[in-house]
């Protein structure tokens, strides 16, 4: 491999675990309370890189941020446009089976957002007005079109009906600790990730017919 490659891969990598550190010790942490020399640490690279790539905390935040989104969106945008999927009602579950999925794998992003989401300040509106906002208009749009179907029922305005998505899909993750003291069942594991998603499922859209798939 020709240096100037390799150097290319051994920063895309190194920049790669700084975020997945930095998504880890903010959601643990908070912004506040989080320490770059301890993300530095968790990626095992060197203060001076971390500044060198990011320049500062604020930055370093949302980069790790924008890395988040970008992973959710691409799922959820995947499951749009797939054309095996045969019909807006397989579309609606599939994409519930995706977020489920998606927050499952990333319960860093659940708590990140939990956590910001009760605040006021700079950060909460650079989120709501970069990924929120935009993701929400998006989901707003697919749910009116579900309820002139009757997928969904036309009663419930789609704010209500996207919060109850992120609280049905995210809870049992965000209170991982909880979930597993109270009910022995640890929410990471496959079979609790699959239960879960066919739970958020039945709840919001109902139980699949016979002739859907599982």
């Amino acid at each position: 491999m020709p240096r100037a490659a390799a150097a290319a891969e051994s920063n895309a990598e190194s920049r790669e675990r700084i975020l997945g550190a930095a998504l880890e010790i903010f959601s643990q942490q908070g912004f506040e309370g989080a320490k770059t020399r301890d993300i530095a640490a968790r990626a095992g690279v060197t203060l001076g890189l971390l500044q060198y790539y990011f320049g500062s905390k604020p930055k370093l935040w949302e980069a790790a941020v924008d890395l988040a989104f970008a992973e959710l969106e691409k799922s959820l945008e995947g499951v749009v446009s797939d054309p095996s999927l045969a019909d807006d009602a397989e579309r609606m579950r599939a994409l519930l089976r995706g977020y489920v999925h998606f927050v499952a794998r990333r319960p860093q992003f659940v708590r990140l957002m939990h956590d910001e989401g009760k605040r006021r300040g700079p950060r909460a509106r650079w989120l709501a007005d970069r990924h929120e906002k935009p993701l929400y208009q998006q989901l707003a749009a697919l749910i009116e079109a579900a309820q002139a179907e009757g997928l969904l029922v036309p009663e419930v305005a789609p704010a209500h009906l996207v919060y109850a998505l992120v609280g049905a899909a995210d809870g049992i993750f965000h209170q991982s600790e909880e979930c597993k003291r109270v009910t022995g069942v640890d929410p990471a594991s496959d079979e609790a990730v699959a239960n879960h998603t066919r739970a958020v499922e039945a709840l919001l859209l109902g139980a699949p017919s016979p002739e859907e798939p599982a």
